[in-house]
């Protein structure tokens, strides 16, 4: 009895010990979801005035859409004032209407609407990894300035005009305008929480002649620096957590080929070919090509068997989850899985390049398993 008593406590144990041996990963699955920015910051506008003394208040606010973990869409309204500058060195004795009596400033107030793309650029190069501390954006979009209040450079102009005649260069327009607009630009933004970020964002925007008050037959522009947060509406992701299962090992390959045995042995001898074949998967972390101790034991068993057998080589594929990534991230990321595995034959158990083929999958990104885990793998096939 107590012979049964010990032998379940040891196989409880010893379970025990196996499950926790087992590796469990944690992956991330993307929703769509919509988010919501308000910003605030300056604008210099681009002009003959030193850098600074263009400069503005700016506010935005924007509400959008993430698709996939790659794309968005977002509408964003941003507005405040703008500035403007012309020297009037010449007309210096006009008074209260230029800073020093070397050039002129002028301000005006605007509202611009526009519908931006979005695109994720870590998620993009690195793979979806909300967790991460930091993303950069790409943002490019159009719409239009609605600016008005324009009276500063109405003055300028009518002063000048009226001490010195026209020719100064102004030429401002009066009540309201509508003016085409294009943006482009980049956002670091840090995740304070699953759903909370703060950010810089900087914006490059082109709209049509004329905006400052001078006509010089050429577009103009202004940029915005804006510091914000940001928030998202319901879970951007879910989480899985799950054990890896390492699949059954294949079994070693041996092939026999006899001849069947004629009624006359003395003159007919039995011939026998075998050919052993090894193969070993060594599994990668999501988004990584560093070779872990236990799947390290794997590699060394390649090698024992590369040199218990000089003529044999091996041939090495790594691949990547489709799933996760762009096509030319993965493609990347199985070449240097299996140039990872290459390298440590080398360096480590002092195997020749000249008995190793190293292969990554192909632009059909090829999964050699179903499960999206168990494809993050370097296959080693020694014969």
């Amino acid at each position: 009895m107590k012979l049964n008593k010990i032998f379940l406590t040891a196989t409880l144990l010893f379970a025990g010990v196996c499950a926790n041996a087992q590796e469990t990963v944690t992956e991330y699955v993307f929703k769509p979801h919509w988010f919501m920015q308000a910003q605030i910051g300056g604008q210099e506008t681009l002009g003959e005035g030193k850098f600074g003394k263009l400069l503005s208040g700016n506010a935005q606010l924007a509400a959008g859409y993430k698709f996939n973990p790659y794309i968005g869409m977002r509408l964003a309204v941003n507005a405040w004032a703008s500035r403007g500058a012309i020297a009037i060195n010449p007309y210096a004795s006009v008074e209260n209407l230029w800073n020093g009596g070397k050039t002129a400033y002028y301000k005006w107030n605007y509202v611009a609407p526009t519908l931006d793309a979005v695109v994720d650029l870590t998620n993009l190069i690195g793979g979806y990894n909300p967790t991460r501390l930091c993303e950069v954006d790409l943002l490019a979009g159009f719409g239009v300035n609605y600016a008005w209040h324009n009276k500063d450079a109405q003055k300028l102009q009518a002063s000048i005009a009226d001490a010195y005649g026209d020719g100064i260069g102004l030429n401002a327009w009066g009540g309201g305008k509508w003016r085409f607009l294009s943006q482009f630009g980049c956002a670091l933004n840090f995740n304070v929480s699953s759903r909370v970020q703060i950010g810089l964002e900087l914006m490059a925007n082109i709209v049509n002649d004329n905006y400052n008050s001078k006509h010089y037959d050429n577009t103009d522009w202004y940029f915005n620096a804006l510091l914000g947060v940001g928030w998202s509406f319901g879970p951007k992701y879910n989480v899985n957590t799950r054990v890896i299962e390492e699949p059954v090992q294949e079994p070693v390959i041996v092939e026999k080929v006899v001849e069947k045995i004629v009624e006359v042995p003395v003159q007919v001898e039995e011939k026998k070919v075998e050919k052993e074949v090894l193969r070993r998967d060594v599994f990668f972390l999501i988004n990584q090509y560093v070779i872990r101790p236990q799947e390290m034991e794997k590699v060394a068993q390649v090698a024992e068997y590369l040199q218990s057998h000089p003529d044999a080589t091996v041939t090495i594929t790594g691949y990547a989850d489709k799933g996760t990534g762009s096509m030319a991230y993965n493609l990347r990321l199985s070449a240097q899985r299996s140039q990872a595995v290459a390298k440590a034959l080398q360096e480590k158990y002092y195997i020749p390049a000249s008995r190793m083929i190293v292969k990554s999958m192909g632009e059909d990104m090829y999964q050699p398993y179903p499960d999206a885990v168990q494809n993050r793998v370097a296959i080693c096939i020694a014969e």
